[in-house]
Parts: structure tokens; C-alpha cells; sequence
């Protein structure tokens, strides 16, 4: 099978915000990452002792995979097919079919077998969104937002990260856009992404999610120590550090994105305040930026202070209180 699919490749910040604009743009709609990642209701957080990664609780600054691509082609009106397999050769069956058919694909795969990765950057995570633009053969050509140029991968190596194993199994999801309504209403899917958001950050009752999962991480952090020791205290919030500023979930990166997108949205909606809200996202962002320093130098045994667990609970906190405000003005704002 030899099938190229006229696909305009662009990198982004993040991969589903990538992914998702990607496709919008192969029919025709041009929006902007932050624009999408707004829409998407991208921004959020979690903090999930309950389910572990490699061990280690799981922190997260984003909805589940997956989200932000439904919830934008939802707004925008758009339909779209997404799909999970048991069957590992009908997946890839299925996926061929549809190249032949000019349509490109996007998936959610394990970086662990991505051969085209740097092998420093492969690791066990199963939530990244590339898209299949062509086949030649036995290789795959592969759009990843997170790269300069289409990529291309074998269908062997492309099957093994689609099932990959581990926690958030991709189960050979896939998914693609089948139809765009020309008279899309920007605005009202720009208004529904940022109440989505606050009702996300502000009202969930969980004490793991949104706000109150900020304040259940900094009271469980300052504990980490005595109740876990110096060395797995140190690899608990190592992690937190890598969900923040190296995995695609975004941590302060996230708050500079939305910052981005409430600056364009003052200018779709037409409400001014939304630029004053982005300043004191892009603080927000700061602070964000600033807590994973400290933490940085904790972990490799750099702090000046005594009680460093005490001083970056109390800045996450600060944090917290920081985006309450915030998001009850751009709650109030829409």
C-alpha cells in the first residue's frame, strides 16, 4: 500500500491541542493552539493517590486524554468518529482503509516504542496523540505535534504503541473528524469552554480535582517526608515536577496557554475584561513556574531553608488562592 495524504504539519506545545488543530485545519478551519486548548477546556487539575504511575500517585493539570479533542469538535459542532479495538489487526485494518480514503487519522499512543523519539524522551506514558497522514509499504507517516517534520514509524513498532500497557492503556484508540458545518459559532464554543473550565477548577465537590485537589497535594506534600522517607519523599514530588514541565499535562506551561487564548478571546467575545483575566492567569503561571524551581531543588538536595516540604505546601496554597480569584472574575466575566 503506497497512500500520502496532503496533510500541512505544524508542532505545538501540546499534543492533543496539536492533534486536534491539525485535523480542523485539513477541513478548513484555522484556530489557533491556545484558541483550541480554551475551547477544549483544556486547563485543570487533579491529584490522584489512588491511581498510581510507576508507583507514585498521579498528578495532572489536564482532563483526561481525549478530552480537549471531543469537547472542541462537540462546540464547534463537528462529527467525528472515535474508536477503541480489542482486535490488534483490524485496528490496523481499519486505519489503512481509511488512508486510502484521504482521511487523515489521530491516535493515542505509549511513547515508550515511538522509535522515532530521542531514546532519552521514551518513557511510560500512554497518552500521546499523534495523527497518520500515509502509508508507503510497510512505514507510516506520522504528523506528532511535538516534531518538526512528518516522522515515520514501521507498523510493527506503530502497533505495539497503540496497545501499549501500563496505566491509561490506548487500547488502539483512534479517532477523525467526518464533517464540519461551514457556519461554526466561534464565539458561543469559546464561551462554553471557559465556563466549563471554572465549573471544572471551582465547583467539583472531590477534594482531588480542580481546587481542592491543589489544597489535598499541599497538605499531603508538607507529610511526605515523615511519612515516607527522605528518598521516596524526594521521588513523589520528582514526579509532580515531570507531570508539570517535561509530560504532556502541562502544568505552568498550561497556565501561559490560557492566558494566550483569554487574550483572543477578548477579542472573539468581545468582552475587554477577559485581557485583565489573562494578566492574572499569566501570574498564576508564574507562581506555577516558581513552585516547580523550589521543588526542583529539593529533589537534588539544594534547598537553603529548613522544612522545604512546609515552604512549597505553603506556596502551593498561595497558588490555590491565587487561581480562586481568578477563576471566580472569569466565571462572573462570561
Amino acid at each position: 500500500m503506497n497512500n500520502i495524504i496532503d496533510f500541512n504539519h505544524k508542532m505545538s506545545a501540546h499534543c492533543e491541542n496539536g492533534v486536534t488543530a491539525n485535523l480542523l485545519r485539513f477541513y478548513g478551519v484555522d484556530l489557533s493552539e491556545p484558541v483550541i486548548f480554551g475551547i477544549g477546556s483544556g486547563l485543570f487539575f487533579s491529584y490522584m493517590p489512588f491511581i498510581k504511575m510507576n508507583g507514585i500517585p498521579v498528578t495532572s493539570f489536564r482532563p483526561l486524554p481525549g478530552m480537549i479533542f471531543k469537547r472542541v469538535t462537540e462546540r464547534l459542532g463537528a462529527e467525528v468518529k472515535i474508536k477503541r479495538f480489542r482486535n490488534k489487526a483490524k485496528s490496523m485494518s481499519e486505519l489503512d482503509d481509511l488512508i486510502k480514503k484521504n482521511i487523515p487519522v489521530g491516535m493515542v499512543v505509549g511513547v515508550y516504542d515511538l522509535t522515532y523519539f530521542p531514546p532519552a524522551y521514551r518513557f511510560r506514558f500512554n497518552a500521546h496523540n499523534i495523527i497518520v497522514t500515509g502509508k508507503e509499504n510497510n512505514t507510516y507517516l506520522v504528523s506528532d505535534p511535538i516534531m518538526e517534520k512528518i516522522e515515520k514509524i514501521n507498523s510493527e513498532d506503530l502497533l505495539k504503541t497503540r496497545f501499549a500497557k501500563g496505566t491509561y492503556k490506548p487500547r488502539g484508540k483512534m479517532y477523525y473528524i467526518k464533517h464540519i458545518p461551514e457556519n461554526y459559532d466561534l464565539k458561543s464554543a469559546v464561551i462554553k469552554g471557559i465556563k466549563h473550565t471554572c465549573k471544572d477548577m471551582l465547583t467539583i465537590p472531590v477534594p482531588y480535582f480542580g481546587l481542592k485537589g491543589i489544597t489535598t497535594l499541599a497538605h499531603s506534600l508538607k507529610k511526605w517526608p515523615e511519612k515516607l522517607g527522605d528518598k521516596k519523599a524526594k521521588l513523589y514530588l520528582g514526579q509532580v515536577i515531570r507531570m508539570q514541565e517535561e509530560i504532556g499535562t502541562g502544568g505552568a506551561g498550561f497556565r501561559f496557554l490560557y492566558a494566550a487564548f483569554l487574550q483572543e478571546a477578548s477579542e472573539i467575545t468581545g468582552k475587554q475584561e477577559l485581557n485583565e483575566i489573562s494578566l492574572q492567569m499569566t501570574e498564576a503561571g508564574d507562581l506555577w513556574r516558581k513552585f516547580g524551581i523550589e521543588a526542583g531543588r529539593i529533589f537534588k538536595g539544594r534547598y537553603p531553608e529548613n522544612n522545604p516540604y512546609k515552604k512549597i505546601s505553603e506556596l502551593l496554597l498561595k497558588i490555590k488562592d491565587k487561581e480562586e480569584k481568578t477563576f471566580i472574575n472569569l466565571n462572573k466575566t462570561v
